[in-house]
């Protein structure tokens, strides 16, 4: 089968022929649909995050390995089964739920499997959807989509069920009573919003540098888009929320400037979420975050129930998709490579 690897960080992804795999024990062998190219992608091709101060988190420290076939974002079509396999009807499309962990510890134990100290990530420690074919380790990380559309779905496996997460941390008798700033307008920040219309929120004000993505977002029904780069992006915001400060924000960036922003928005008492890994090091006054009386919240992804609550929510219809570019799974690297020089409003998905 043919696989679009990681074969060396930072070098153009290979085409590589492998084996095609046989599944065993409770496994599932999934015919790839729909894969989607996410920021993360980005960082695995990178081989790192920035940390900040000179230091880098090195992935090839903890425990990936080269080459490695990326894709966390998978639809597919369930085509073969282990012989301890249950519940998986041949034939029928499914979501995969990548953030697998070792099983055994307490997080695991407790259904958070996303907080695993010794992940086993499809994608990211396993070979992910930017094949022919892929492994699922166990039915159970399989979410049945009937007939919705694998090139829309696929992204819910991480961009939905990430902003679905912080969604629930924030808490809807916030994000339902009073409009949240969410920083950063591209795929995240687009399904984030989505998201927040269906579960009855009061709105959000977007903030990105870019003028595409804050048209795109004002397309999408955000209360106002601001450019985070404007000098005075913080009273802006703030006046577009009405003139009081955020009781929760979002930060899909995870830069310096983003943080700073989107904590200097904050009511006091507020919620700030981190979940974007683009890195650096914060400079906050650290005597502010008690005196503000501020909750930092860094959010990773999402746990299998959670994807499971996210999809029965898009089979209401409630949810809008979001703009979804498509490219055949042999254009790979050059898709990757879109998306790093920030050419994708929106989502890119690998087809088959």
């Amino acid at each position: 089968m043919k696989c679009y690897c990681v074969v060396n960080f930072r070098e153009p992804l290979q085409m590589l022929d492998m084996a095609k795999p046989t599944p065993k024990d409770g496994e599932v062998l999934i015919s790839v649909s729909a894969a989607g190219v996410c920021h993360s992608d980005i960082h695995l091709w990178e081989g790192g995050y920035d940390l900040g101060n000179g230091r880098t988190l090195s992935l090839k420290d903890r425990g990936v390995k080269l080459p490695l076939t990326p894709g966390h974002e998978t639809v597919g079509v369930a085509e073969a089964c282990g012989p301890d396999a249950t519940g998986v009807q041949l034939g029928h499309k499914y979501l995969v739920y990548p953030w697998i962990g070792c099983g055994n510890c307490p997080a695991c134990n407790s259904g958070a499997e996303n907080h695993c100290g010794a992940p086993r990530c499809l994608g990211v420690h396993r070979p992910g959807g930017y094949a022919e074919y892929m492994i699922v380790p166990d039915a159970k990380y399989l979410i049945d989509i009937g007939d919705l559309d694998p090139s829309q779905i696929a992204p819910f496996a991480c961009s939905g069920l990430t902003t679905y997460s912080a969604l629930k941390k924030i808490g809807a008798d916030i994000y339902q009573n009073h409009p949240i700033v969410i920083m950063g307008a591209g795929g995240l920040g687009l399904m984030c919003l989505q998201l927040l219309s269906a579960l009855g929120g009061a709105g959000a004000v977007m903030v990105d540098i870019d003028p595409a993505k804050r048209e795109a977002a004002l397309k999408a029904g955000a209360l106002a888009a601001i450019d985070g780069a404007a000098p005075d992006a913080t009273q802006q915001i703030i006046k577009a929320l009405g003139g009081s400060s955020a009781y929760a924000a979002i930060d899909l960036v995870g830069a310096p400037a983003t943080t700073s922003t989107a904590f200097d928005c904050l009511i006091k008492g507020g919620k700030l979420i981190l979940i974007g890994l683009f890195g650096g090091a914060s400079q906050w006054p650290l005597a502010l975050i008690p005196m503000k009386a501020a909750s930092i919240i860094g959010s990773y992804v999402g746990n299998l129930e959670e994807l499971r609550e996210l999809i029965a929510l898009v089979k209401t219809g409630k949810v809008a998709p979001i703009p979804i570019t498509t490219f055949p799974m042999d254009e790979a690297d050059s898709t990757l490579s879109l998306l790093r020089r920030g050419g994708i409003t929106g989502r890119a998905v690998l087809v088959r």
